[in-house]
């Protein structure tokens, strides 16, 4: 029988995966729509909403629904290590190249005059909200 995974592993098994970071770092201090997600990363919904239950499962993100829409944003880990390293992890995302150029693209989408017909009427992050 397989030992209980350890908090610690969820969590370096979830930074160890391309996708999950980039949606870590799309996120930043904003609580965002799953809309955004698959418009900026071109990947299906459901392939970023099983990325997103792992980070959920992780102890890294929460969600909440807003009648269609589920939002995401980072919690802290609660063990005072697993906040350092994960800080650490977070303080990197914003200073890599691609990690930096998806934030761009973020912004574009959110702040375009006409958004595409998918994502009228999504809530945008609150930092990009005019």
């Amino acid at each position: 029988m397989a030992a209980k995974t350890s908090q610690i592993e969820l969590l370096f098994k979830a930074l160890a995966d391309r996708t999950r970071l980039r949606l870590l770092n799309l996120m930043g201090a904003d609580e965002v729509c799953v809309c955004f997600f698959v418009e900026v990363l071109g990947t299906n919904q459901p392939k970023i909403s099983r990325h997103l239950a792992y980070l959920r499962r992780a102890g890294v993100v929460a969600s909440r629904r807003d009648g269609k829409w589920m939002h995401y944003r980072i919690v802290s880990p609660s063990d005072e290590h697993a906040a350092r390293v994960f800080g650490e992890v977070m303080g990197w995302l914003s200073e890599e190249r691609e990690m930096r150029q998806d934030r761009t693209r973020l912004e574009r989408v959110c702040c375009a005059p006409q958004a595409p017909v998918r994502l009228q009427g999504a809530p945008r992050p609150a930092s990009l909200s005019a």
